[in-house]
């Protein structure tokens, strides 16, 4: 009877710390999801704060192509209001079709491309391009880690007890594969 009991209890105890622990991988997997997302919106934060030095050094110089500037600031601007992961993600697309059509016009004008400022700015902003492609890449790596965890059994029946879900992974919003059509033709 003794024995019987000290090996009920020897399995209880194994049993809450396999819940312990399974318990507390899904909290820290979660908090890298979640502390990943906070690095790119660390990047996007460094990008919106380049972007309006490039505009004004830009906009003295290219007058005629004041679309552009409205349309990063509109990108801005929704990006600040968006509420969710998706919504973030969408209004940062936004901003990187309107930068690719700015880049491309600059391309174009070898007086603004001489401008060291301008230079400089835009190596800024490569700089930090890639940096934000960095930390998505790195983002859907936690995401895919914490969602394979969440999905394994047995871990799998842990997570829908506490209420762990599948996160989404980071994703270029329809179109963003087209390259954008910029028209230079200067009107009299």
């Amino acid at each position: 009877m003794k024995k019987t009991i000290i090996i009920l209890v020897v399995i209880v105890v194994i049993i809450l710390g396999w819940l312990w622990t399974s318990y507390n991988r899904l909290v820290t997997a979660n908090e890298a999801v979640d502390g990943q997302w906070a690095q790119v919106e660390t990047q996007y934060q460094r990008r919106f704060d380049l972007i309006p030095n490039l505009v004004e050094s830009v906009k003295g110089i290219m007058a005629q192509e004041q679309q552009i500037f409205g349309d990063l600031a509109d990108a801005r601007t929704r990006y600040s209001g968006a509420q969710t992961v998706n919504e973030k993600a969408e209004a940062a697309t936004q901003v990187e079709s309107t930068l690719s059509r700015l880049l491309v016009i600059m391309e174009n004008y070898p007086e603004l491309r001489s401008t060291e400022t301008v230079q400089t700015l835009m190596s800024q902003l490569e700089g930090t391009e890639n940096r934000v492609s960095v930390e998505r890449n790195r983002f859907n790596e936690q995401v895919k880690s914490f969602n394979i965890m969440i999905k394994r059994v047995p871990t799998k029946l842990i997570a829908g007890w506490y209420g762990f879900t599948e996160k989404v992974y980071f994703q270029a919003v329809s179109g963003a594969e087209t390259v954008p059509q910029v028209n230079l033709e200067l009107t009299q």
